[in-house]
């Protein structure tokens, strides 16, 4: 199992851990950069996620509205199931991505946060500074931001198993025929 690194080894030299971490200043710099990066990570999972969970949401009305006199009956027996099949195992194999993505970005708040409460100089250039807030830095405040990403996972499955009974359902008790 990885591990991230929190602490700087016991062993490091002083002048050493300064030139591997550098001013509090290049330390912030370092874990806003890494929070940036690791939020552009988190969303371009979560619009692949959505892109591939709005095309098999096309694909299950499609199938649903198969006319066909020959095949269609059979065919919307089969394809709408194993396509909420598919949409609750994509969104099972999505989940395990965005949550490494959440708990890298909750990492870095709290460097972020640790740094800025340990280097009193640099809280107090923080609090004055009008591009940062408390709410910005705060757990709540991040956190809130990325419920859409960390719920969405959860969303689809429900909706694709609801999706899955209703397909299951219209082909065995024929309401309104």
């Amino acid at each position: 199992m990885s591990k991230i690194i929190t602490d700087v080894p016991k062993d490091l030299p002083a002048a050493t851990a300064t030139q591997l971490f550098g001013t509090p200043k290049e330390r912030l710099d370092f874990y806003r950069k890494e929070i940036q990066y690791e939020t552009a990570i988190l969303s371009n999972r979560t619009n692949a996620y959505l892109s591939a969970q709005s095309f098999l949401v096309i694909a299950f009305c499609s199938s649903m509205a198969n006319l066909n006199p020959e095949w269609g009956k059979m065919f919307t027996l089969v394809v709408p199931p194993l396509l909420a099949l598919l949409g609750v195992v994509s969104s099972i194999h999505a989940w395990p991505g965005i949550r490494a993505a959440y708990e890298i970005i909750d990492h870095w708040h709290f460097k972020q946060s640790q740094l800025l409460r340990s280097e009193p100089a640099m809280g107090l250039a923080y609090d004055e500074s009008p591009l940062f807030s408390e709410h910005e830095s705060s757990e709540k405040g991040y956190r809130t931001s990325l419920m859409f990403s960390m719920r969405s996972p959860w969303l689809f499955s429900a909706f694709w198993c609801l999706l899955g009974g209703f397909s299951l359902y219209v082909q065995f008790t024929r309401p309104g025929g």
